[in-house]
């Protein structure tokens, strides 16, 4: 039998996953959290094989109780199972640890056989997921944004002026206007506000429900 822990913050969609993980003759969930806090009192406690870990939860999110169980509890799978497909939430989750990285349009079959999967050590990755990652990886390395350019944008996402950006960073405003033009170059974008998604969506800054 393989043991699985659910962690989703959403009641409805946690009783389904445990609903139909249950109803497997190989899988036993041992216990469900709402949230990551939650998830490593219980892995503790439950010794899951493989824990099922939602992404954006309160208290604590799903990437930091990945990064964490991978210190306290290494043998523990964590396979995460998200609506979120952006790059930037697919390379936290994998570095963090993550066997694993499902979308929530998966078929409930091929989510139990992910799981199965995810017990053996194998790594899983929903197509969509995948493509992304070998798109990155192919992708030619482009010049990364200084972190004087990043303190520049942090100030854009945050709604500053130009002139407020200089008086908070200690710097003229035309400076201003030379970092935020070198950061469209190296992002490929021509305004502030598709400089501040792209620079989020490659987590080069943190997007506005970070905590």
């Amino acid at each position: 039998m393989t043991r699985v822990l659910v962690v989703d913050d959403h009641p409805v969609v946690r009783g389904g996953l445990v609903g139909w993980l249950a109803a497997q003759e190989d899988l036993e969930v041992v216990g469900e959290a709402g949230d990551g806090q939650e998830a490593l009192a219980l892995v503790a406690a439950t010794e899951p094989d493989v824990v099922l870990m939602d992404l954006r939860m309160p208290r604590m999110d799903g990437v930091t109780a990945t990064e964490r169980l991978a210190v306290s509890h290494p043998a523990v799978r964590v396979l995460v199972l998200t609506t979120y497909d952006t790059d930037a939430d697919i390379v936290r989750a994998v570095a963090a640890g993550a066997t694993g990285y499902l979308l929530k349009d998966a078929p409930l079959p091929q989510l139990a056989d992910a799981v199965r999967a995810a017990a053996r050590g194998e790594t899983v990755l929903a197509p969509p997921v995948a493509a992304r990652l070998v798109s990155r990886m192919r992708a030619p390395a482009a010049e990364a944004p200084t972190a004087r350019e990043l303190e520049v944008l942090g100030g854009v996402a945050r709604g500053l002026t130009n002139a407020e950006i200089g008086r908070e960073l200690f710097i003229g405003e035309a400076t201003v206007k030379t970092h935020l033009l070198r950061v469209f170059a190296k992002l490929g974008v021509d305004d502030r506000t598709r400089a501040v998604m792209v620079a989020v969506e490659r987590g080069l800054l943190p997007g506005p429900g970070a905590r």
